[in-house]
């Protein structure tokens, strides 16, 4: 029988809540304070587990939203598993996964300088940020030139930034399009990923 939203563990439930806030209200709206009431807990409970709000925005992004760096790290440690096109396609569909969920969390950062730079604190001093999975398809692509499978003079660090740079944009690009409608996430990766082989190969 699956558990009760209340049966969860306190941080798991502050996770849900702070996950659920930070989508629906956004980032500089949602308070530890509304995040503790959602999750049934006190605003002191919260604390034991997250040192500040910009922690527990970091813990939503690698938590709670499609894992993309795991993904890399496995597919870097090795190269050669499976074709080259199906590795890139799925990284390109996490990715825009990603984009998609985490875009309108992160938003509001950019709107208030002073909350980005704590945030951008926060990033630095637990050894995170938006730059990780660029350098981490980088290091993947440099493994896979290692093992043959692309081309010795391609240059991985643009190649790498192309892909994730292009699975940022489809997250708010398409909105003023007539339609409202990104381009589908499974045909956008595939298409993405045989451009890209295209300049690797």
């Amino acid at each position: 029988m699956p558990a009760t939203p209340s049966a969860k563990p306190a941080r798991e439930r502050i996770l849900d809540a702070a996950h659920e806030l930070m989508r629906t209200v956004g980032l500089a709206r949602a308070t530890t304070k509304e995040i503790a009431r959602v999750a049934g807990c006190s605003e002191a409970a919260l604390y034991k587990h997250f040192a500040s709000k910009e922690e527990l925005f970091i813990r939503v992004l690698s938590e709670r939203l499609p894992r993309l760096t795991p993904l890399l790290r496995g597919l870097a440690a090795e190269p050669g598993r499976a074709p080259l096109e199906d590795n890139l396609t799925e990284i390109a569909r996490q990715a825009a996964l990603f984009y998609e969920q985490s875009f309108p969390i992160a938003a509001s950062l950019h709107a208030q300088t002073q909350l980005k730079r704590r945030h951008d604190d926060a990033m630095r001093e637990l050894g995170t940020g938006p730059h990780l999975p660029i350098e981490g398809l980088d290091a993947y692509l440099r493994a896979e030139q290692a093992a043959g499978r692309v081309r010795s003079d391609a240059d991985t660090f643009a190649a790498a930034s192309l892909l994730l740079g292009a699975c940022a944009q489809r997250a708010f690009a398409y909105d003023a399009t007539p339609t409202g409608v990104r381009p589908p996430v499974d045909t956008f990766a595939r298409r993405l990923s045989r451009t890209l082989l295209d300049g690797l190969r």
